[in-house]
Formats: C-alpha cells, structure tokens, sequence
C-alpha cells in the first residue's frame, strides 16, 4: 500500500509548536485574512440569479422532456449556492458571526440544508481531519476508508465494502437527497440551536419543491426531473469534495501531531486555474483552506505558493495533483481497503 495511505499514529519528531504562528504570520502580512463583502455580494447575487433563471426555465419552459437539462442546470445552481453556504459557515464574508450566519442560513434554506445540523458536523470534520472514529466525514455506512472500518462491516455493507471502488460514484447520486435526509433528523432530533427557524426552511422548501414540480410538469416527467436533479447535485458535490481527503493518511485517536501538520497531511489539492476554482468551489485549495479556514476561498490562490514553499523547507509532505489522477488515487484506495474482504471471501470459496 501507498505510504500515504498508511496510518499515523505517533509524532513524527519535529519540534514544531511555533511552525503554524510562523506560517500564520506570512498569510496575514500578505492581506489574505481581509473579508471581500462586495465580492461576495457579487457572487451571491449570480448564484440567486442562476438559481432563479432555472426557477423560471422550468416555469416557462413548458411540460417537455427537455426540462430535464433545466434539472441538470437547478442541480448547478444548488451546488454554487451551498459552496457559498459552506463560506458563510466559515465567517469568510462578514466578520460578524451573526451576519455569516444569516447568509448562510438563507442560502441553504434555497437548497433544502440544514445550515445548523452542517455547521456542526464541519466543524468536527476540520478539527479532526481522517481522524479515525472522530471524522464524521469518514464515518460513512456505506463505506470504509481503512482496513478497520472495511473489517467491521457485516451482511449487506460487507458486500459493499468489498466492491466500493465501483460503487463510490454510483452512491454519488444519492449524495443529495442524503444531504436532505441528514438535515430533516437533525430537525426532528432537536440537535441544533435554530431548530424552529429551521424546520420552517426545510418543510417550506420541500412543499414549495414538489408543487411547482407536480404543478408545472406531468408526473412522469416530474418524477424523472427530481430524480435527475438530485442525482446531478449529489454527483457534483460529491465530486468536488471526494479529492479533499479519501486518499490521504488516516490518523488514529491520540496522535501526536501538531495542527500544521495535522491539516497538510490529510489534505489534498487540485491543480488548474480559476476554472477549477470556481468549479470546485475553491475547494481545490483544501490544504490552504484547512490552514485558514477564515481567509476568503478567492485569496486561497494567493495563499498556496506561501504554504507550499514553507512545508517544503520543513520537510513536510503536500498533496497536490489533477482530477482525474486524484479521482483514481480515491478509487484505488477504496480498493485496497476492501482487497481483505475480497481475499477471505475468495479463500471461503475454495
């Protein structure tokens, strides 16, 4: 297996507490730590914009089999929308908590999240990158990313942890109804602050959702334009943060590394422009957005030669490379983790 994939699990010696203020201190005399609100107005307002053209599209569009492309486009729409919730979330807009959050609240209000339920389950995720057992972002049933997690899978999630490889982008198109899903039992569990306000949003969006759909378009045409619509935005949002971190080092509890380290080991980055960047949200930045998850996604390209240049005269591994090889490492370590499985079930056999 790829060393990178392998468990870390003890410090890995350098005597490194002032590494991250050091690295810190670059970033901010650099600028990258200013708020953009005007940017992020601009960027709002042609997201809401697009959201609403697919709104009207499918209003006027008529009761065709061409408004499914009007679904592929909503499903875009969603996606650019919850990247920005995702800055919102990070206090990457407004300095105000309370102004970020009502941003955010709003925006995912549009797409059917629970901004709470997310905020905090984020939160946990950039505290504890691919830590095992405190990651929620890799405590995911229908997936194992490390060889333990692969062996405690039983019955049906066993099958599927032995095949995930070909599973992971077909399980992609349920990423988005998931998404509601998760946020509708954080509602019903009353485990977010907001939970009134919250609850209004989501049941607000799923009456308003179905109506125009069963309204405006005949049912099989309906059925098939929500099934597309969420199957796209779940693909999409699942591709765009799949390159994060599914192939880096998981840690065990009670490592020993420091936050730098910590956040750089586990993270990856895509190469290409400010077309990637504006694809993928600016997630392609992920080691520089795990560093400073305050500073504006659009800054984080000025960021990335400052953190680069400084892991690399520490001796510190950094993770880049393009898409679709880092779609295949994703696939391969999901491979791997399951070639036990594969092994015992084959050796049964005979």
């Amino acid at each position: 297996m790829d060393e990178r994939k392998t468990v870390v699990a003890r410090d890995i010696g350098h005597p490194s507490g002032s590494d991250f203020a050091e690295l810190s201190a670059l970033v901010k005399a650099a600028g990258l730590f200013r708020r953009r609100p005007v940017r992020y107005a601009l960027r709002i307002g042609i997201a809401v914009a697009a959201f609403g053209g697919a709104c009207a599209v499918l209003a006027l569009g008529g009761k065709s089999w061409w408004q499914v492309c009007t679904a592929v486009l909503l499903a875009v729409a969603y996606t650019q929308l919850a990247f920005l919730g995702h800055d919102a979330g990070h206090k990457q807009i407004f300095h105000s908590r309370r102004a970020n959050d009502a941003i955010g609240t709003g925006l995912a209000g549009l797409v059917g999240i629970s901004y709470g339920w997310w905020v905090g389950k984020h939160t946990r995720h950039h505290a504890h990158p691919n830590v095992d057992g405190v990651d929620p972002d890799i405590d995911i049933p229908a997936l194992a990313f490390n060889t333990r997690q692969s062996r405690a899978k039983a019955g049906f999630l066993h099958w599927m942890a032995k095949y995930q490889a070909f599973l992971f982008f077909p399980l992609l198109l349920l990423e988005g109804l998931d998404l509601h899903w998760s946020g509708a039992k954080a509602v019903w569990r009353g485990d977010l602050r907001r939970r009134r306000l919250e609850a209004g949003l989501l049941g607000g969006h799923l009456v308003v959702y179905l109506a125009a759909v069963f309204v405006l378009l005949p049912p099989g045409i309906a059925f098939v334009f929500i099934a597309v619509h969420h199957a796209a935005w779940g693909v999409y949002m699942g591709c765009s943060f799949a390159p994060n971190h599914k192939a880096m080092p998981h840690l065990e509890p009670g490592h020993k590394l420091d936050f730098l380290r910590r956040q750089v080991m586990t993270s990856h980055n895509l190469n290409g422009g400010r077309w990637m960047t504006f694809t993928m949200g600016g997630l392609n930045y992920q080691i520089e957005h795990h560093l400073f998850p305050s500073v504006p996604m659009a800054k984080l390209r000025r960021a990335q030669p400052l953190v680069r240049d400084f892991c690399a005269k520490r001796g510190i591994s950094y993770s880049q490379g393009g898409l679709f090889h880092t779609y295949a490492q994703v696939l391969r370590h999901l491979h791997e983790v399951g070639a036990p499985l594969r092994a015992n079930a084959k050796g049964t056999s005979e």
